[in-house]
Formats: C-alpha cells, structure tokens, sequence
C-alpha cells in the first residue's frame, strides 16, 4: 500500500514576502510624509504595525517646528478635522509646484476650487513625470471630497492613461514608475499595471525591505511599493478612502 506523503504546506506569494519586508523597513520611520501613507495603509488594509502612525507623524512635527506649517496641512489625509491656519497654506503652496494644484484637492469640499483650475491641472498633466503623477493624486482627493465634476470624464481617462505609460517593463524600476503605479492603485485602476512591471518590483527589492531610485529618499519609493502590493495582494472592487472620513 503506499503511503501518502502530508499535504504540503501553502506556500506564500511573492507579494506577502515583500509585503513583510516593507512593512519590517517602516518599524522605526519617522519621515512624516511616509507616516501619513502608513496612516493610509492601516485604515485601508489594517496593517497593525502602522497603527500609531499619526501619533508618530505628530510626535515628529512638534519636534521640527520648521515643517509644521506644510506638515499640519497635509495632516487632512489622516483627520478629515484637520485645522491648519492661512499661514500654514502659504507656506505648504511655496514648498513645491505640485503643491499649488494638489492643496486645493485636499480642501475642495471646505474651500471650494479657483476658476482655472481645470486649466491648472492640464497645464501640471503636460509636463508630464512628477507634475503628472500628482495631477492623479489631486484627482483621487476631488473625487473622495466630492469635487469631480470640475473636469471632464475624458481628461480623467487621459491621465489614467498618461500614468500607466510612465512604467515600463526593462529591467530597472524607477520612483516614478512606483509612483505613477501605486496612485493608479489608489484611484482603483490597477488593471492598467503590466504583470512585468510587477516582477520587476519584486526583483529590485533590497534585502532590507526598501526599493530605491536615483536622487529619491528610499523611504519614497519604498511607501509607493508597499502601497502597490498591497492592493496586489488584496484586490478589491471597493476600498476605504484613502482621505480620512469624518468619523475617523
């Protein structure tokens, strides 16, 4: 009679590997721009080790009083009851061009949006890279903070395009192919990712956990993978916000 061998054990995908590592990375972060998309991980994914990342994010600013005013405005991604002042927003809008059109996106539903600022973002979504990648980002806080309507449904499926065309499949994998990727993610569009790109990421992970890029803190490209397996590892039709809701 033979005798059967015990079932194999399940063997885990390369997601939840990288998945770990990234997580194991983040332990001890104390950027804040990085806290606040841990903040966005836990609340959609319930990650425990980023639980406290608000009370870290906090924890830094108070110690740093010279990033506070950009800082305490983009807090309203992890408290929807966030109060900044109207000194904090002329400092954050002269910290870089991408905050100029991505600031009004956060507070839309509070402080309406200017006159021209569909013209705006299709001046920002031409220049393409960086610039475009964020008219994305202030796209996803219109649409959650129930600003949409000010642009057309086709420039919106032009930037999903322009997006997925800043990755590609060589060998290299770039902050801006994670970012272009990881944003695709957060507006739910993830189908636009080549499989490819996929195995690229996996591939270019450090042993620590991290991904990095030329003249890119690691940090950022590293928060832009895990993002992006996260929502590999855990597909979904329906995700939570990734702006904080009220009741948070």
């Amino acid at each position: 009679m033979l005798i059967q061998p015990p079932p194999a054990l399940p063997i885990r995908s390369d997601y939840s590997v990288a998945i770990e590592k990234a997580i194991t990375f983040f332990e001890d972060s104390r950027d804040p721009y990085a806290l606040l998309f841990l903040d966005v991980i836990y609340r959609r994914f319930g990650i425990l080790e980023f639980k406290d990342a608000l009370q870290r994010f906090d924890e830094e600013i108070f110690n740093n009083p010279l990033i506070a005013p950009t800082m305490s405005v983009f807090r309203r991604i992890a408290d929807n009851t966030n109060q900044p002042s109207p000194s904090d927003f002329y400092e954050a809008k002269k910290q870089g061009e991408t905050n100029i059109f991505v600031i009004p996106a956060l507070y839309c539903d509070r402080l309406g949006l200017p006159v021209n600022y569909p013209e705006m973002l299709e001046e920002a979504a031409k220049k393409g890279e960086y610039n475009l990648t964020h008219v994305l980002l202030a796209w996803i806080w219109m649409r959650e903070n129930g600003c949409e309507s000010i642009v057309s449904q086709d420039f919106v499926k032009d930037v999903y395009r322009n997006n997925a065309e800043l990755i590609n499949s060589d060998s290299s994998v770039y902050d801006i192919e994670l970012e272009a990727a990881a944003f695709l993610c957060l507006a739910g569009q993830s189908e636009r990712i080549d499989n490819s790109f996929i195995e690229q990421v996996i591939a270019n992970q450090n042993a620590d956990g991290s991904w990095d890029s030329p003249d890119i803190e690691k940090w950022h490209s590293t928060v832009l993978g895990l993002i992006l397996l996260m929502h590999l590892q855990h597909p979904s039709n329906s995700y939570p916000p990734m702006l904080a809701p009220t009741s948070s």
